[in-house]
């Protein structure tokens, strides 16, 4: 399962002047040998770059003990959906493979850093959820995450069972109702509070809750105040007869609509901004350079979106050419995906990093930041450069 942990862990590994190789393949295309075939393919890529004399011995050899190991890697084949993602640096003596839980652009990328960005684009579509299915009398909750789901609690309260009689004049049948209501209330207030629990233990990002049309609204309104944020959307299920996968799938829906539209949201939110002209950045060359200064809070980042550029790893200066740093004077290094380096950068430096899946404006930028201050202004050499 992929994590913030993960991602950070990697974003940390420094190799110094040895390259870090980078591949992406996705599994469950044409079998279980088709995974393995396109590693291959992708190695194959970068054999040429073994025998370039502009790389140093050490780093050639690097490449060369990449590729062996990443061919000879056991597993593959058990590997049915989803993609893989291998980061290796054998004379740094660095390889980790993370299994990711949906299909990723197959790519293969040589760089001073692991290329991690297409994971943190995954990690943004998995968010941690709870899923209740409750009804008048149980309640199950499980964890969502990452495709994969499990039971964490279940609930049953005492149901009160209905005589076969009505009583005199109906009043018995009115007691028994009248039982059961507060039975059912107090089966609701029962499985708010384990909710609550469930929540307080920051275990979890996101709420949802399905059963019969007719009740969940009426459990909903059990929910403390500060959990009903939480919610990300119900669903109608029989819990009697609904399998795990049914709930499963149903769950996955609602969390993928509340993606898309808390995208939306959050680009509407750069533009109004930038309209006010609050502190924003639009396009690359501006979150650049507001990456550069740390002023990102938040970068959005169009999904795919891919852009050569350069870096200087002594002050954190990023910009699309330049062979010289306009901050310090050192010598810039070229990357194949200028973005990875500054969503990394961005992280670094504590902010958030969001790829949009949804339709919006972004796309006529690329990227966009809201961002903590306004941007510096930049000398004449750094915006020339």
């Amino acid at each position: 399962m992929i994590t913030t942990e993960t991602i950070s862990r990697l974003i940390r590994f420094n190799g110094g002047d040895l390259p870090v190789v980078s591949l992406y393949a996705r599994a469950g295309l044409d079998g279980p040998a088709a995974l393995r075939t396109q590693v291959n393919s992708l190695l194959h890529e970068i054999r040429p770059v073994t025998d370039d004399e502009s790389l140093g011995r050490r780093a050639r050899l690097s490449i060369r003990g990449d590729i062996e190991r990443m061919e000879a890697m056991e597993g593959l084949e058990r590997v049915e959906s989803g993609a893989v993602a291998i980061f290796s640096c054998s004379e740094g003596g660095f390889f980790e493979r993370v299994d990711l839980p949906r299909a990723v652009r197959c790519r293969v990328v040589i760089d001073a850093t692991p290329w991690v960005r297409p994971m943190l684009a995954v990690l943004d579509e998995y968010h941690r959820a709870c899923v209740l299915v409750v009804d008048r009398r149980s309640a199950q909750a499980w964890e969502l995450c990452q495709g994969e789901m499990r039971e964490i609690r279940e609930l049953r309260d005492p149901a009160l069972r209905k005589p076969n009689y009505a009583g005199w004049y109906g009043l018995m049948e009115h007691r028994v109702r009248n039982r059961a209501d507060d039975l059912t209330k107090r089966h609701f207030r029962n499985a708010a509070r384990v909710l609550d629990e469930l929540f307080r233990a920051g275990d979890h990002e996101l709420l949802i809750v399905g059963g019969h049309p007719e009740e969940v609204p009426n459990f909903l309104e059990f929910l403390p105040h500060d959990l009903r944020p939480k919610v990300a959307g119900t669903f109608t299920i029989d819990l009697r007869t609904a399998t795990a996968a049914d709930i499963r799938r149903s769950a996955e829906r609602i969390i993928e609509r509340y993606e898309r539209d808390e995208e939306r949201r959050q680009v509407a939110e750069v533009m109004e901004h930038a309209a006010m002209r609050r502190p924003v950045a639009l396009g690359l060359d501006e979150c650049l350079w507001a990456g550069s200064v740390a002023a990102v809070r938040t970068l959005l980042v169009q999904e795919g979106a891919t852009a050569p550029g350069v870096v200087c790893d002594e002050s954190g200066w990023l910009a699309t050419s330049g062979d010289t740093c306009p901050l310090c004077g050192r010598a810039t290094r070229r990357t194949p995906d200028v973005i990875d380096e500054l969503a990394q950068a961005v992280i670094d430096e504590s902010g958030s990093v969001e790829h949009v899946l949804a339709d919006t404006q972004l796309k006529d930028h690329g990227v966009a930041a809201a961002l903590r201050f306004p941007l510096p202004r930049r000398t004449p050499q750094e915006a020339l450069s």
